[in-house]
This record gives structure tokens, sequence and C-alpha cells, in this order.
């Protein structure tokens, strides 16, 4: 090894990610400084990736989960070939750059995962290894097909978050031997040193939690990084942490404290650290030719190398499983449209069935066309309806399965689920209580954010959950769901819209998706709608007349309301009932429909929802809902504590006529 090269290459890097800040003005330098020498060693030693074609399927990936120390990655992925230009470091953090201030998946080539809220990176690469060995198993010899690494960088805080210990149990307890995690321990978070807040034996934490724990005493030492990165590819059975002791903002005159975790080091202490301690003396934004030639020569010409491998190997591949590369192929992204089948199945007129129920009739179904559908549940399979019949569970020694069993982890099982994505070649779903979604709530964000097509199980979906009272009776969860941009949300009201709204949800390829689905038993209407869940709302029961009231409603409420309509009509008073289970997909529907299904004025409108009505202004004055948590009971006693009644329904619609 060309230890002067070496040494160079690292400065360039260290002097790119100071020059990105101060620049911006903005931006964390100290664990960019720190870790320059860890993903330098990866990079060019190991790391396999095709900068002229990111996303070839069978690169190693890479998440930053501290994704604050972004300058040292697009510092990276600028040195290493792929469209990230001298110009773009120089737009760190401005508006519409390819550089923002965390990484962002779809946005800046190279980035296969967004990060920056502290563990969900690790979470996420725990995601990548686990769709990296269920895809290798799922096909023949797929060792051809599927053989490739993961790999992290967190910081202290990371480890702080309790989303990493979920994803580091579960992932010690998979035996996930190709995902290896390095560890910047620089001792120092935001507000000071690191044993203001914490005194965790983290070597132990690991140990315990069934993971290799290798060690390097010198985050400067290219040859001891080196070593622990092939010890650590050699793990047969357990992932492997590499705890790295680094100094935060190496080069500083602020080095190893706090000052230099998150603000610029300006001009004077930044040439500082180039000029009298990187010994790189150039002005801002230089880059060496021998250092451009280093990558060249290494992580650019193996990742092609390899490239060009893999593909003379998918070649003779298909020569003789032609079927099996068929398919690969095209579920390598995330559309399955076309192993959908394209007619629902025929539902029994006047039967009643739960919509979790309903659900996992649906899931089964889909599942004897989707050969690469994927999910479980946290701990509640029985009750979510999860569960692949007859299917085999992901785990040690079965690869090849397809229920996983999550644990109770809901946050990491949320964004493990975004990382299977974000990996391709398998759809998933995951599932628990709709009260828990509160739990999973940031990884539901960063679905969105990262436009995945996640989808989310959430059952017991109201007060009718009874006995287990006002802990775990949703009341605000669908109104937070609601907020978060990119997502969809369905509340279907039978088994046919459940069937449907399962649909609407395969066939999203950049949207997630969150079923809402009851407890307890519903009733198959006679007018509910596959075509009508598609568009998010309509009437699926009309006024005999003219309508004087229109009742919109979702989920178990809409057969209320049918009923409502009845009892009225027989009292003069006619009304028209609208299911609608999307405010989403209602709202991507043009002018002309929206004014068809909600014809009457904003003041003639009530929503009907067992939940909040934070939100329901939009297309009502009036509400039947919840604004106050529930109370434990049977159901049908908690339903008639809190006026969810025929009777009470039929009286505000009188109230509001008069």
């Amino acid at each position: 090894m060309n230890k002067k090269i070496d040494e160079l290459s690292v400065a360039t890097i260290r002097s790119l990610c100071i020059d990105e800040i101060n620049k911006a003005n903005s931006g964390h330098p100290g664990m960019a400084l720190g870790s320059a020498p860890i993903l330098y060693t990866l990079w060019t030693r190991h790391l396999v990736a095709d900068p002229k074609d990111p996303e070839w399927f069978n690169r190693d990936r890479f998440v930053l989960s501290a994704g604050h120390a972004s300058a040292l990655l697009y510092a990276m992925l600028h040195l290493s070939g792929y469209e990230l230009s001298l110009d773009d470091l120089k737009q760190f953090r401005q508006l519409n750059s390819l550089t923002p201030g965390h990484p962002e998946y779809r946005w800046t080539k190279g980035v296969d995962a967004t990060s920056g809220p502290l563990g969900q990176g690790i979470a996420q690469a725990v995601g990548m290894a686990i769709a990296e060995e269920s895809v290798r198993a799922n096909y023949k010899d797929g060792e051809e097909l599927m053989n490739h690494y993961t790999y992290a960088l967190c910081g202290d805080g990371c480890l702080q978050e309790g989303i990493s210990q979920e994803a580091i149990s579960l992932a010690g307890h998979q035996k996930l031997n190709k995902l290896i995690l390095f560890y910047d321990a620089n001792q120092v978070t935001l507000d000071g040193a690191l044993d203001l807040s914490f005194s965790e034996q983290v070597k132990a934490r690991f140990i315990a939690s069934e993971w290799n724990v290798l060690e390097v005493q010198d985050g400067n030492d290219i040859e001891a990084i080196d070593k622990a990165i092939v010890e650590a590819k050699k793990s047969k059975d357990k992932p492997t942490m590499i705890l790295v002791h680094t100094v935060i903002g190496y080069g500083s005159a602020k080095q190893g404290t706090s000052k230099v975790h998150g603000s610029p080091l300006g001009a004077e202490d930044g040439k500082h650290a180039k000029v009298e301690v990187y010994g790189f003396d150039h002005e801002d934004f230089f880059v060496p030719e021998e250092v451009r030639e280093n990558f060249a020569k290494t992580f650019i010409a193996r990742g092609q190398k390899a490239h060009e491998e893999y593909e003379k190997r998918l070649e003779k591949y298909g020569e003789k499983n032609e079927t099996e590369l068929k398919r690969f192929k095209s579920l390598i992204n995330l559309s399955v449209e076309e192993y959908l089948p394209k007619v629902l199945p025929e539902f029994v007129e006047g039967s009643s069935t739960s919509t979790r129920v309903a659900s996992g009739k649906a899931l089964n179904a889909y599942m004897l066309n989707l050969p690469n559908l994927f999910g479980g549940s946290a701990d509640v399979a029985g009750s979510v309806m999860t569960k692949l019949d007859g299917g085999v569970n992901f785990e040690p020694g079965h690869r090849e399965g397809h229920n996983v069993n999550w644990g109770i982890r809901e946050f990491a099982m949320a964004s493990a689920q975004n990382g299977i994505l974000l990996h391709g070649g398998l759809r998933t779903y995951v599932g628990c209580f709709a009260v828990f979604a509160d739990y999973m709530k940031p990884a539901i964000r960063m679905a969105a954010l990262s436009h995945l097509p996640a989808i989310y199980l959430f059952s017991h979906d109201s007060i009718a959950v009874g006995e287990d009272g006002p802990t775990h009776q949703p009341i605000e969860q669908l109104a937070m769901l609601r907020s978060i941009p990119n997502t969809r949300v369905i509340r279907p009201c039978d088994e046919r819209e459940t069937y449907a709204a399962w649909y609407e949800a395969l066939k999203s390829t950049r949207t997630p998706t969150a079923l809402i689905l009851s407890r307890q038993n519903l009733p198959l209407l006679a007018n509910s709608s596959a075509e009508g869940l598609a568009k998010g709302a309509y009437i699926i029961s009309k006024e005999q007349k003219k309508a004087q009231l229109e009742l919109i409603a979702t989920g178990s409420e809409v057969s209320l309301a049918i009923e409502a309509q009845k009892l009225l009509c027989e009292q003069g008073i006619d009304v028209r009932v609208i299911s609608m289970p999307s405010w989403e997909l209602f709202e991507a529907q043009n002018q002309e429909y929206k004014d068809s299904v909600l014809s009457l004025p904003w003041d003639r409108r009530v929503s009907v929802e067992m939940l909040s009505t934070f939100g329901w202004d939009r297309y009502a004055k009036h509400h039947m809902g919840m604004d106050t948590f529930g109370a434990s009971a049977p159901a049908k006693a908690v339903i008639a504590k809190f006026d969810f009644t025929l009777e009470h329904l039929a009286n505000l619609c009188k109230s509001i006529v008069k």
C-alpha cells in the first residue's frame, strides 16, 4: 500500500469537507473530519459499486446513519466518479442543490438512503441486509444474482437513540453476517463530552446482542481499519461492529471538543487544519490529480470490473434459468402491477367480517401471484392477520421464508422495512395495532420522504377495541397519519373495500400506504365498490329524491351512516351517504368528480368517524367523532358511552336540518 497517496487522499477529503461547510457557513465538520479515514479505507479497498450505474442491483450498500456528516459523503461521491461536481460541493446546503444538509435518496446519485434522524440509518441498513439474504435465497443458484455487503457508519448519538438497540438486537438474532457497522467513537456530542449523558459499555452491549466486535484504537490508522474490515467480512453467523476511536474535528484547533460538532471551522481554523495538520497547502476545493487517479485505480476500477463480471454471470445464468432471470429482473424495482390479479374475488352477500380478517384473506390471495411479498408484524400476527398461510418464517437457516417475526420492535420494524424497499427486489408490509403507529411515525415519515411504497397494516382501529381501554384505543392516530405528506391512509368499510385497498397499496411505487382495519365484524355493503375506493370517496347510498344532508363516513361507521339514512328517510329527511376511505385518493381526483360526490354546501355535511375530528373541517362543518380518550369496557358499552349510536347520529342530523 502507498502510505503517501493514502495520506494525501485523506487530506483532500478532509479539506473538501472543511471547504463545503465553510462556504455554506453551515454544517457539521466534527464527525466528517474524524471519520474520513474510515470511509477512505472502505471506498478504496472494499466497497463495490459502479458510479456509472449507481442503481446497479448487486452493489454494496452504504448508509450514513449519522447523516449530519453529509459533507464527508458528498466528498467521497465526488472523488469516486459519481455525478457530483466540485460546483455541486460548493452549493452544499443551498436551495435545490444536489448536496442537501442531510443525504436524500432519489435526490443525489450514490446516496443509498435518506438519513439524518439519528439511529434510523442503522435500522435501514439492517433492512438492506435482510433484503440481500431474502432475494438471494428465493432464486435457484441465487448467489449468482445477489451477493453483496451492507455497510453503515454511526456515531455516539445514533447509539443513544432507542431504535438503535431494537435494530441491533434484531440483526444479531437474524445472524446478518454481511452487515458491517462502523462506530465513530469520538466521545463527544453537541452539548459536550459524551460522559455527561452516556456511560454504557458499548462493546458489551453488542456482544450481548450476538454481534462480532472489533476495535481500532487510532481512527487515522488506515491499515488497522482495513484489517478490521477484512476480518469482519469473514464472519459466517454474526453481524460485525467495528469500533473506531476517532478525534472529533481532527485538525481543528478545537478538535476533541463539542465546539467542532456543528459549527464551521472558519477560514483561519480551516487553514490551520489543512496546512499545519494535514500538510495540504492549496486553494479551497482543490483536488490533486494523484488523488483522482487513486480513486480511479481503486474504487472505480474495482466497481466497473465487478459490474462487468456480474453482467456476464447473468447472461450465463439466463441460459440455464431463463424463467428465473426474467422474474428476477422484473422484480428488481418496486413495481408489481403486472403480477396483480385484475379481478377481485366474489364476495358473499350478507356476510360479515372484520376488515383485519379481510386483510389477511387479501394478503394471502395476493401472495399467490406475488413471489416477492415479504412481511410480518410486531408480535401481533394473530391479531393483525399478517401471517402468510403455510408460509415459512424468515430466519437463519430459512432465508427463503416470507413471514417475518419482528418482535416487539415497532420503530425498527418500520425503519427496516424502509431499508428493504431501498434495497429493492421485495414488496413489504408490516403490522401492529393502530395506536402504536405513534411508535413508528418517524419511520413512516422517512418512507414518505424517500418515496417508498411501504405498507402498514393498523388494526384495532377505534374505541371498539373495548376492554383494553384508552391506552390501546386510537383517537388521534389517523389525524397524525393523514398529516404526513406523500402518505395514503385508507380505512375500508367492508371486505370488498379491503381487497381494493390492498390492490391500491401494492400498485403504488412511490407512496406509502396505511390500511386502517377493524377488530369487529362489519357487514358486506351492497353498494361498496373497488372502483369507488380507488377514487378515495364515492356515493355508497344515494338519496331518495333530493339530499338535505351528506353523511361522510369511513370504515366501520359507513354501515352506521346507512342505517341512519334509513331511519331519517322514515322521518322525512333525505340524506346521501358517502364512503370516504381515503382523503388522499379523493384529493387526487379532478374537481368535476369531487363536486359530483360532495355536491351540497359545506354546512350541510356531517363527518362520521369514531376517531378524532381533527382535519375533517376541510370536508364538513358538523362532526360525529371522538375528541376525548376512550374507556375500558366491552366494545358495545364503550360505543354507547360515547354516543356513537344510530339514535345519536339521527338526532344530530335532525338538529342540523331544523
